[in-house]
């Protein structure tokens, strides 16, 4: 290929000193087009564009390939910032050749490339030396989390061990970063692969030790890979319906997370247990009984606290009320009293709130809690609906009242069954 006199041949001959900036702007948009076109297809015209490019940047001096025309459609730098993006498209693979893709093809060579890197890692991702080079930790982690189903299986063994060492060290950073690793094994390995020699036991108790580090990173993507490894664990127990069911790995978590939900005071940490909450009361379903008595208190206590201008937590453990009483609404009517009042006050808290919290999330809070209210009233056979019929009396707030109507509203001619 020639570039018109304004470049350099391929032997590497040298650019004229005295050559203008017009003429090094032609030369580059010269090999742009060979670089962007539909030549650009053919390997043989790309590699003659890239020794062009070479030979014409190391023939002209640096200052000068910065320099502007006379003319307004001669300006260098957006020439050769154009030249970069089109360099760009061959450093990396093609889109469609990108993550899983390149990683493992449909061709022998692709499916080797993970299995390649894999083994170039391997040295440096042991017990002694993987701190050493903390870049290894980030190459493995990426590498891994562009393979999914159905490749992944065929390189557990080489994929877990570094994951579950990383995960157990003693920086949070790596904690999290080993987690993820884990939680990502978990989402794209066949349940029978994770059964297999137990390993679905090693990966839960690994991580079940994090729930004890007061890391509000950390729990969330633990409390995450969990969600996900439950069922793969509960494929391995055996009900039989005569006996009363076992106790799940489910209800250990929910047990050690309550245990922590109760005296925690940081903001943090509670809005991220309360985030992930109602995800387990849906796991559990009607077995969410056995939890009732901490689970009150939680929710009660939850509910007094102001959780800054989002109210993350506290719309979160609404949502977690109205979940626990849809599943266990025979076991409601006996804490009617309680959770009236905790109710009711959060809505006089939030009617006269004269924090900096935004309207629509003041609008949220009494929405969730009016439609707890409701749900309440038919959990207890309308017996909310007589109790705030006396508030109704006594209570000069506009807007509590109007929640208040709402349920009553709502509450008439409706059926207790089937909540």
């Amino acid at each position: 290929m020639e570039l018109d006199g304004a470049e350099t041949s391929r032997e590497g001959a040298s650019l004229p000193g005295d050559r203008s900036p017009s003429a090094l702007g032609h030369a580059f948009s010269k090999i742009l087009l060979y670089l962007t076109g539909l030549e650009a297809r053919r390997r043989n015209t790309r590699d003659i564009s890239f020794k062009d490019l070479i030979a014409l940047i190391e023939a002209t001096e640096c200052d000068r390939l910065f320099e502007r025309g006379g003319e307004p459609h001669h300006k260098m730098p957006e020439t050769l910032g154009e030249v970069a993006k089109a360099l760009e498209k061959y450093a990396a693979p093609p889109k469609e050749e990108e993550g899983e893709g390149f990683l493992c093809g449909e061709n022998e060579e692709d499916k080797r490339r993970f299995t390649v890197i894999l083994g170039l890692l391997k040295p440096t991702l042991n017990k002694e030396s993987w701190k050493n080079n903390p870049a290894v930790k980030h190459v493995f982690s990426w590498t891994l989390q562009q393979v999914t189903r159905p490749w992944l299986n065929q390189h557990l063994e080489r994929i877990l061990p570094p994951s579950l060492l990383i995960s157990d060290d003693y920086q949070t950073e790596n904690k999290i970063l080993g987690v993820r690793c884990l939680h990502h094994i978990v989402l794209n390995v066949p349940v029978a692969d994770l059964l297999q020699y137990n390993r679905a036991q090693v990966l839960y108790h690994a991580i079940f030790n994090h729930l004890y580090m007061p890391e509000y990173h950390l729990i969330e993507a633990v409390l995450l890979c969990l969600l996900d490894l439950f069922p793969v664990l509960e494929k391995a127990q055996h009900w039989k319906g005569d006996a009363a069911r076992t106790t799940t790995h489910c209800d250990e978590v929910l047990q050690l997370i309550l245990t922590h939900m109760e005296p925690e005071h940081r903001l943090l940490l509670r809005r991220t247990y309360a985030r992930n909450l109602p995800a387990f009361v849906r796991r559990l379903g009607i077995l969410t009984v056995r939890h009732l008595k901490r689970l009150e208190r939680v929710i009660i206590g939850y509910l007094e606290v102001y959780d800054g201008p989002e109210e993350e937590a506290r719309l979160k453990i609404l949502e977690t009320l109205k979940l626990v009483m849809q599943y266990s609404w025979p076991r409601i009517s006996c804490r009617l009293v309680v959770l009236l009042k905790a109710l009711l006050k959060l809505i006089c808290d939030v009617a006269r709130d004269p924090s900096l919290t935004p309207e629509p999330v003041k609008n949220a809070l009494l929405q969730e809690a009016t439609d707890g209210l409701i749900l309440l009233d038919r959990c207890s056979r309308g017996q909310v609906k007589d109790l705030l019929a006396r508030t109704l009396l006594s209570c000069t707030d506009t807007t509590v009242v109007s929640c208040i109507r709402r349920v009553q509203q709502d509450s008439e001619g409706m059926s207790y069954h089937g909540i």
